[in-house]
């Protein structure tokens, strides 16, 4: 009989409506009848596509003699940390500083007031490296409970005071300059991988964000080693299996330096940072590589994440069903062996495509599998040749089971993918991806936006979730809005962005300008959550910092600006000493450094020199630059949509383009040589 997850409409938690385990959701009847039982709580806390989490399910929360002993002794509560990043993020706070790691599946013991003394991550069925097996972590807090209440209590009352005192203070740190951006670029050198890219050793996670930075950082300082660390990083994730070859789009990380075997799942935050990094890239150099895995990756996202309703789902899951066995494998969809190459292309192109996607008899990955990936000596193909083998795996790959998929829309991650499908859209001239960013944005103002502007975290099937948005989702959100407004035109995104980035200020800032995960009126957990770290997307506070930036640049509003300016002080102290950790911040402060520049382009929307001027306005790789486009706004107010195009006038009669910063303007030209040359765009 299923349990009260049925209810629910988190696909996670649907996941394990059926297990044994009489499963709660988060709420505060869980908690009274903890209190009422005299019983601890068991927070488990994950996420759809997560693998572990789907070992642990099948491990221990399938199998009905562990299921009865958590019924009996426990109020067991499951948490999707997608539609709760706020549960997750301060019980992961704890689970780190007692562990010094963290990750999912997370099991936290709490007691009925929600104050955690006992943590772990994934517990095997059975003891192993050390591990305690999941039934002995469940007898010793059960034992311990029972037989040692007064430690229990106390241990959970001090780790509760040690949260409280990790306030952070970083609204005074002041703003950061070119000195704290040169000194996270020489950190950045510090750890870079220069034989194989990116950062850091095993596993290598995608660093997008950093990327970003060292593209801004290039555009504005003209550093060349900057660039040579995100193009040759970019390159070689292309190359690598992390990279989908037949596909396209990006998986999150790779297991091994090299980027050679990935951990299969897909997430939509992930491919979005990426699709913009490449086509950045693009935009920087021409480079054919980065142009061609920016639309590939656009293309995978509208292909296998875009939703009946417009929007995009969350994420595709690692695992999938192995035909032979019918055992759920991780890699399973995506990994091949010579010989099944050979079944779908025949000896000769089976053998051509062995070598060109670096498959060996003995394999890259699992069971002789290899994952393709693109080797520097491989063969050359011409593209005819290349397109045709690719067609045809790709035909065969998809007769296989699929990965499943989570399609729940995230409004943070919907943000993003609406920003870089834009942009996509606009350089390499896909009307269509602007119109699946478009209604992708549409989507977020009907279902997730109420009366007042406020968002919700999530929707399922065009139904909004229970889950009130937190500060990623108004950051986000107001980028993509402000990115839309930008290549369409159309003001009444940046109208809708200034509800989101008011309510920012109104709602999540503190006094001293640092910033709070969650708003003033959210649920009370047993701390606010206030992280301004980036890791694998952007943290709510920098990309809360960027959306004031941008919306301050288009309005000239000094509130707005003062405020992304006081957020900013976390890069100032941070941005030295921990760069691979505050890469979006890092990116927001280029932009705040170089002005960021507005750009005013004016002439009738018929006009194509108009929209040769808007197209070279939005290439140019001055950081953070904004752009409006339009007709000139009189001072009646009417014509243009944007602040930016105030009494802005024709030149000779011709479209003509506006760069300033604050709003100091340089001489309006009507030529694209010429205002490519004002903001480092590629000249057309």
């Amino acid at each position: 009989m299923p349990n009260r997850l049925a209810n629910e409409t988190s696909p996670y938690l649907l996941q394990h409506a059926d297990n044994p385990v009489d499963w709660w959701p988060w709420s505060p009847e869980a908690f009274a009848e903890a209190r009422e039982r005299g019983v601890p709580i068991l927070l488990s806390v994950g996420y759809s596509s997560c693998h572990w989490c789907h070992v642990l399910a099948i491990e221990s929360f399938e199998d009905e003699l562990t299921a009865a002993y958590m019924n009996e002794h426990f109020v067991n509560i499951k948490v999707d940390r997608e539609e709760r990043p706020d549960i997750d993020a301060v019980y992961m706070e704890a689970v780190q500083a007692a562990t010094g790691q963290g990750g999912w599946p997370m099991t936290v013991f709490l007691t009925g007031d929600a104050e955690p003394f006992y943590f772990g991550t994934y517990f095997p069925p059975e003891p192993r490296h050390g591990m305690p097996s999941f039934m002995q972590v469940l007898e010793g807090v059960r034992t311990a409970w029972v037989g040692r209440p007064e430690e229990v209590a106390e241990v959970a009352q001090r780790i509760v005071r040690d949260l409280a005192g990790r306030q952070l203070d970083y609204g005074k740190a002041g703003v950061p300059g070119s000195e704290e951006l040169a000194g996270a670029l020489l950190g950045l050198t510090r750890e870079y991988d220069a034989t194989r890219g990116g950062f850091g050793g095993a596993p290598k996670f995608p660093p997008s964000m950093v990327l970003e930075f060292l593209l801004r950082h290039h555009a504005r300082t003209g550093s060349e080693g900057a660039l040579q660390m995100a193009a040759d990083t970019c390159e070689a994730m292309a190359r690598g299996g992390i990279y989908d070859q037949l596909g396209g789009g990006f998986a999150r990380y790779s297991v091994d330096r090299e980027w050679v075997v990935p951990h299969f799942e897909k997430m939509l935050y992930d491919n979005a940072l990426l699709c913009r990094v490449y086509a950045h890239l693009w935009r920087a150099t021409g480079s054919d590589l980065a142009r061609r895995v920016a639309l590939e990756t656009a293309d995978f996202m509208v292909r296998e994440l875009r939703t009946e309703q417009g929007g995009f789902a969350s994420a595709l899951d690692a695992d999938s069903e192995e035909p032979l066995s019918g055992r759920h494998v991780e890699g399973a969809y995506y990994a091949w062996t010579p010989a099944q190459l050979a079944e779908v292309l025949g000896e000769r192109d089976g053998e051509l495509a062995q070598a060109y996607f670096g498959v060996t008899e003995e394999g890259t990955f699992e069971h002789g599998k290899s994952v393709l990936q693109l080797p520097q000596d491989g063969p050359a193909l011409d593209a005819g040749q290349l397109a045709g083998i690719k067609e045809r795996l790709l035909a065969a790959r998809a007769e296989r089971p699929a990965p499943g998929r989570d399609d729940k829309v995230v409004a943070a991650w919907n943000g993003l993918a609406i920003a870089a499908l834009a942009e996509c859209g606009a350089y390499f001239e896909r009307p269509d991806l602007v119109e699946r960013a478009t209604e992708a944005a549409d989507l977020l103002v009907r279902v997730h936006m109420d009366g007042s502007a406020r968002l919700a975290r999530t929707s399922r099937d065009g139904r909004v979730g229970p889950n009130a948005g937190v500060l990623e989702d108004y950051g986000d959100v107001a980028e993509g809005f402000l990115t839309l407004a930008s290549v369409t035109g159309e003001g009444v995104w940046l109208e809708f962005a200034g509800f989101l980035v008011d309510l920012v200020m109104a709602r999540f800032t503190a006094e001293d300008g640092s910033l709070y995960d969650t708003a003033h009126d959210a649920e009370q957990l047993i701390r606010r959550p206030q992280d301004p770290t980036d890791t694998a997307a952007p943290s709510g506070w920098t990309a809360a910092a960027g959306a004031l930036l941008s919306y301050a640049a288009h309005t000239g509003s000094e509130p707005h600006r003062t405020a992304a300016e006081r957020a900013l002080g976390v890069v100032h102290a941070l941005g030295p000493r921990a760069p691979r950790f505050i890469g979006h911040g890092l990116s927001v402060a280029e932009a705040l450094v170089d002005g960021p520049r507005e750009v005013a382009v004016v002439g009738h929307p018929d006009d194509p020199a108009r929209a040769a001027l808007h197209r070279t306005a939005l290439l140019g790789t001055a950081p953070g630059a904004v752009v409006a486009v339009g007709l000139p706004r009189l001072a009646d107010g009417s014509g243009g949509e944007f602040p930016l195009l105030a009494e802005r006038t024709l030149v000779r009669d011709l479209p003509t383009a506006y760069v300033c910063r604050h709003f100091v303007c340089a001489r309006p030209t009507t030529e694209l040589v010429e205002l490519a040359d004002q903001l480092g765009a590629l000249r057309p």
